[in-house]
């Protein structure tokens, strides 16, 4: 049988998902282990409940365990899930609640800003934690991570720990391609697109059709529709020349000329402080989910394309290739980006593995965003690993949109409210570290 080990499998909605991919597919019915994780005890009973209703509603057959102790259940895994959300709605509340205080706008805080940074704060530990013991118990094992800030997260764990089958697993390259098709009126298999750069700021490099780039059929578009114009993605693209993969709330946030400015908030319609309402949501939709259960309503899901897990596994299993958009290390597979980061690019999965695309070099300017990019993540997974807190605020300094609104004091001050009202859930040594204004804290 393949092990599927769920972490944090309380993020039931995903759960859902998974699972019904996966007990839908024939050919692996009678072939799967599920095992479910998560601390909170009465989430993870919900998942179990969950995951045999699937079960018994597809005839999957499937062995399904659960424990709020995960290392039984990643031994001998195959794979490992990883849905996690360190500190849940009341750390997010934190982040918001607290920044707003220095005038510092957020829109989603779960990549970079100082809502990324001190989400991977708290997260490094235990993903690092989890690598580890997976080195221990299931070395060969592949981790599919689904946690932000994934380009943090992949980049420290690989930095860690030993454990080389890491993917990150995000929707936006699937999501831009979708919108471009439609935009331009095309079947998705009508077009031959290459997308790359960085999870949350990659670019579509070639979109095309028999040959032919559809960009001028986008220019054209957007010259004649005002409310296509009066995006963030949109105004990247007028000016980078490069479709971004992101979605305009989570685009503002990775650079300094929206956020911090009235007339820029208002006139692109930025939803502030939009992450807060999605955790709401996500309350409410696991509370709907268990009325569902209660009342005994059909769970299983039928979607028009798999979850990407559920894609990577089936491949895996059964060998049926497919092109997936993956966080991976990047080792030369893009040129002028750090080889120590983790960059987003096509790669093919199947029986034997992951087999990234070489992309080469990214169009100069596309780069220099990336690397803007990468420098909050690389300074975060120092601060992580190497417990410095003067890398915390190293971080948040060099972040485009704190930089563009906060003078370097009311940084590091903001900083030091974060390590506090977190500090039961951070490194001890960036608990430890004095706090400063004068860059020289340990």
């Amino acid at each position: 049988m393949a092990k599927v080990v769920i972490i944090g499998a309380g993020n039931v909605e995903l759960t859902r998902k998974i699972l019904s991919d996966l007990f839908s597919c024939a050919e692996l019915a009678g072939t799967l282990h599920i095992a479910l994780h998560d601390v909170d005890p009465g989430r993870l009973a919900t998942a179990r409940h969950l995951a045999s209703r699937l079960d018994a509603e597809a005839g999957a057959r499937a062995r399904i365990d659960a424990g709020d102790d995960r290392r039984p259940l990643l031994d001998s895994a195959d794979f490992v899930i990883c849905q996690f959300n360190i500190g849940g709605h009341d750390a997010v509340l934190r982040d918001f609640e607290i920044s707003r205080r220095y005038g510092l706008r957020q829109t989603l805080g779960d990549t970079l800003g100082a809502g990324g940074i001190f989400l991977a704060l708290r997260t490094i530990p235990e993903a690092v934690g989890l690598a580890g013991d997976m080195t221990e118990l299931c070395p060969d094992a592949w981790l599919l991570n689904y946690t932000d800030p994934m380009a943090t997260l992949c980049w420290a764990i690989r930095a860690a720990t030993p454990l080389r089958n890491v993917a990150g697993l995000c929707y936006s390259v699937r999501d831009t391609h979708a919108l471009l098709a439609d935009l331009v009126g095309r079947e998705l298999e009508e077009i031959d697109f290459l997308t790359a750069g960085v999870n949350h700021q990659a670019f579509v490099l070639r979109f095309e059709s028999e040959g032919r780039s559809l960009y001028p059929e986008l220019d054209l578009l957007m010259e004649s529709d005002q409310e296509l114009r009066g995006h963030v993605r949109s105004e990247i693209y007028r000016r980078f020349r490069y479709f971004p993969t992101e979605s305009s709330e989570h685009a503002a946030e990775y650079v300094p000329w929206f956020l911090p400015h009235d007339q820029e908030v208002v006139r692109l319609g930025l939803p502030v402080d939009e992450s807060l309402r999605r955790s709401a949501r996500k309350l409410d939709s696991y509370e709907r989910l268990r009325g569902s259960l209660a009342t005994g309503e059909p769970l299983l899901a039928r979607w028009k394309h798999f979850e990407m897990a559920s894609e990577m596994i089936h491949s895996m299993i059964t060998g049926t290739p497919r092109e997936i958009h993956l966080t991976l290390p990047n080792a030369g597979l893009i040129d002028n980006l750090p080889a120590e980061a983790c960059v987003e690019v096509p790669a093919v999965v199947d029986r034997s593995g992951v087999r990234p695309r070489r992309v080469g070099s990214l169009p100069v300017q596309l780069a220099a965003l990336n690397r803007t990019f990468l420098n909050v993540v690389e300074l975060t997974v120092t601060a992580a690993l190497e417990d410095q807190r003067s890398a915390v605020y190293q971080a948040a300094m060099l972040d485009p949109n704190t930089s563009a609104t906060l003078p370097v004091p009311a940084i590091e001050r903001l900083c030091d409210e974060l390590i506090d009202a977190h500090r039961a859930l951070l490194p001890a040594g960036i608990v430890r570290g004095t706090p400063t204004t004068s860059g020289r804290a340990r």
